[in-house]
């Protein structure tokens, strides 16, 4: 049958089928069964709280980003894994500049003010903690106090250029990435401590800095493809406008 007279049943054929079933062909298109979590959904009485680690930056030096993975896998992850029900949203910032606020690594975690007073309270005393400090490694930990919520809805951390619902939905985005970033360190360092955990400082500092190189290389050889790629897909492929001013596709 030619392509045109075919073409031309299929639409007399689905006219049809509107007229006689009318308005009940819209029930073929309903309400997910389960919906997305919303900031609305969330349990009341939580807010965002922040630990940063302002890390040592000698000036004219490069920042050592290896650090960073070494208080989130030995000092974060157990206090993620601690307090798993009471944690709704988390994620890490990591920042170089010379600026007043310097080199950070920061967590942020979305929960009770309860549960973030005993959270603090194990980033206080955690022993690693304590041996940078005197080493002279991060020159100070500061808190937010976990006492008055000044962060009580899902979007008061996201950048406020942006469009309310990116706001609103941002923070499960990163938080998925955090996860991801935590998991891929983890499963590096582990598989590489199989033989023998590091001890001294020393060996501590070499041991992170050959799993920092790991996972860039990670990043650098799939993040295309396995990062980026699959993202655009999320979108359609849809091109964006990059900060090169062009649009791209990954």
């Amino acid at each position: 049958m030619p392509y045109k007279i075919l073409h031309n049943w299929v639409i007399m054929g689905l006219s049809v089928f509107v007229i006689l079933t009318g308005c009940t062909s819209l029930s073929l298109v309903k309400n997910p069964a389960v919906k997305p979590v919303v900031s609305e959904e969330l349990p009341s009485g939580n807010g965002w709280w922040q630990v940063w680690f302002r890390m040592n930056w000698p000036p004219e030096t490069e920042p050592v980003w290896h650090l960073d993975l070494y208080l989130a896998h030995q000092v974060i992850m157990p206090v993620l894994e601690k307090h798993k029900n009471d944690i709704h949203l988390w994620r890490f910032h990591r920042r170089a500049k010379r600026d007043r606020a310097g080199r950070r690594f920061t967590f942020w975690f979305y929960t009770t003010p309860a549960a973030a007073q005993k959270i603090v309270g194990t980033l206080r005393s955690d022993p690693i903690v304590i041996n940078c400090l005197a080493a002279g490694l991060i020159d100070e930990v500061l808190y937010d106090t976990p006492t008055k919520i000044k962060r009580p809805d899902i979007e008061d951390t996201s950048d406020k250029n942006w469009p309310a619902v990116i706001q609103k939905t941002w923070p499960y985005y990163i938080d998925g990435v955090s996860q991801m970033w935590l998991n891929l360190v983890a499963q590096v360092a582990d598989q590489d401590m199989a033989d023998r955990r590091p001890e001294s400082l020393e060996e501590i500092d070499r041991f992170y800095s050959r799993v920092n190189e790991t996972v860039t290389q990670l990043w650098q050889r799939n993040g295309r493809h396995a990062f980026m790629h699959h993202l655009n897909a999320v979108f359609g492929y849809q091109p964006l406008i990059y900060w090169e001013k062009r649009m791209m596709k990954f």
